[in-house]
């Protein structure tokens, strides 16, 4: 026989779990000592082993003590339910994953400001799931929605995604203390302008449209965009006027503003 402690020592099962799973008649220990100590058999042991495999596959415990003690217990039924249940827990935890990533993207973008980031992100979940997918379709044609694919996604963890989402918030940042005509301002418009050449190539007639649908408030909410300020955006294409202007002077500029 085998002391709880050494139990303990040998499964890495603290000794408080082992003295709860024997209250619960999950695992009752097959002897005890004169002190009143639990003592545990090879036989014990082994059903230790296998509530631990259960536990592994995501069974409860109560499920465990049925599958452990019922001779009637149907295994395919039982692990096809539980196979049911992990799928659908894994979608869950999929939903909650984006949820955090794209709050994190949020408060990125609104310089740190969280209340405000969570409000936007509030009022996203209340609209029409439905709706956006029906106003792309009905705006962009089959290759521009191929594009559409490609754009930053505030739920993303695409390393691309994410530097557009950090350019933005430089912009919301700069916004507070530069002109739009500022170095540092013009750094974050080069990138941007480099970011269109290497993910939308021949895509400028793409990125004007999609921008003219940005600076409406109505349109960018039936597309299911994260909520700009029109001051932002017209900081930022003054701040592109700007650049054009000075980068390629006498030359047409298109695009530059995803």
């Amino acid at each position: 026989m085998i002391h709880i402690n050494e139990v303990a020592k040998q499964t890495e099962i603290t000794v408080r779990t082992l003295r709860y799973y024997d209250q619960i008649g999950l695992l009752e220990c097959s002897s005890k000592t004169q002190g009143g100590h639990r003592l545990y058999s090879d036989e014990d042991l082994q059903k230790l082993q296998q509530i631990q495999f259960y536990k592994s596959m995501g069974y409860r415990l109560q499920e465990i003590k049925e599958m452990l003690t019922d001779p009637d217990w149907n295994w395919t039924t039982g692990l096809v339910n539980q196979l049911t249940y992990i799928r659908e827990e894994q979608a869950r935890l999929k939903e909650m994953e984006l949820s955090l990533r794209t709050l994190l993207s949020g408060i990125t973008v609104e310089g740190g400001n969280e209340e405000q980031a969570v409000q936007k992100l509030i009022k996203l979940s209340m609209q029409d799931k439905s709706r956006p997918k029906h106003f792309k379709e009905k705006m962009f044609n089959d290759s521009e929605l191929k594009l559409w694919a490609k754009l930053p996604n505030m739920n993303g963890e695409h390393p691309e995604s994410m530097e557009w989402i950090a350019l933005l918030g430089l912009i919301i940042k700069y916004r507070a203390s530069e002109e739009p005509s500022s170095p540092c301002v013009h750094n974050v418009v080069r990138r941007m302008l480099e970011k269109q050449a290497e993910e939308f190539p021949q895509g400028d007639e793409f990125i004007d449209k999609l921008w003219e649908l940005r600076k409406s408030p109505s349109a960018s909410e039936q597309l299911g965009m994260y909520p700009i300020e029109p001051e932002v955006l017209e900081y930022l294409e003054q701040a592109y006027e700007i650049y054009s202007s000075t980068a390629y002077p006498g030359e047409s500029r298109q695009g530059g503003r995803v």
